[in-house]
């Protein structure tokens, strides 16, 4: 009977490693297609934001301060309002797919530095949400106000407003303060960690700088940038290959270990007192 018991102890004991182990190995794949699709977001992003500053026509890319600098930049919008409005709702793409992108990278960084990734994933997110903002504000709201069939002053005078209203600044504040900071607070956590190589956190970081602070200038753009695009398809590689080194859960069982019935106990305790 004891040993009946023992085993069907050990059964239940197996059976429930075996759904712990099943469900472990369906959570591991989850995680690593998840990951997967993260590292997908960084090459994404990088063609978006490249497409969306060399579609920006030259000379749109100012904050309109006042009604001079709305009157000369109507013009323009209304000669390539179509392209404004696609190189616009590019960069709200791009931005989305960046502040996503920031928090693919920092999953890479989880031993030394991951306080500083996390900083900057959260930093590159409100960011990358506060220049989609200023985006709508700016260069799609131009190209509206350029198509309206509206008097210039009338015109001049909206973009004025749009532009020196409290939320407006208060997003162009952000945007610039984060946007400049995000990427040297990732570079510092990719440095530490050693999850890649230095010369590519040096990369991300300068090629992300520069990305940011080119103007609208035309499809030259695109020469300028070429070192972000090329950080983000690396990061994107070795997020992809840190989910395929994920060690998968076997659905084997440890031998359990042997036990000594009660009877058993007894039986031998008669041998050990008599020698």
């Amino acid at each position: 009977m004891a040993t009946t018991a023992q085993t069907l102890t050990t059964k239940r004991a197996a059976g429930h490693l075996g759904r712990r182990n099943r469900k472990e190995n369906v959570a591991g794949k989850a995680a690593r297609q998840r990951q997967r699709i993260l590292a997908v977001f960084l090459p994404i992003t990088a063609v978006l934001y490249i497409s969306a500053e060399a579609l920006d026509s030259r000379g749109t890319d100012q904050v309109v301060t006042s009604t001079a600098v709305a009157l000369k930049l109507l013009p323009i919008a209304a000669a390539h309002s179509s392209q404004l409005y696609l190189s616009g709702s590019l960069s709200v793409l791009a931005l989305g797919g960046l502040a996503v992108s920031y928090a693919a990278i920092a999953a890479l960084v989880t031993g030394r530095g991951w306080v500083i990734a996390t900083i900057a994933a959260l930093l590159g997110g409100v960011g990358a949400f506060a220049g989609a903002m200023l985006n709508v504000i700016g260069g799609i709201s131009l190209a509206a106000a350029a198509s309206a069939h509206m008097a210039p002053g009338a015109a001049a005078r909206f973009l004025v407003t749009s532009f020196g209203s409290v939320p407006s600044q208060v997003v162009e504040y952000v945007y610039f303060a984060s946007e400049y900071a995000a990427p040297v607070v990732m570079g510092v956590a990719l440095w530490r960690s050693r999850a890649v190589p230095r010369w590519l956190a040096v990369l991300f970081t300068a090629g992300l700088e520069v990305a940011e602070s080119m103007g609208a200038i035309g499809p030259k753009v695109v020469l300028f940038m070429l070192p972000f695009a090329v950080a983000m398809i690396l990061l994107a590689a070795r997020i992809w290959r840190a989910a395929a080194r994920r060690t998968p859960m076997t659905g084997t069982t440890p031998a359990p270990a042997a036990t000594t019935s009660p009877d058993t106990a007894a039986a031998a305790l008669p041998a050990t007192s008599g020698s």
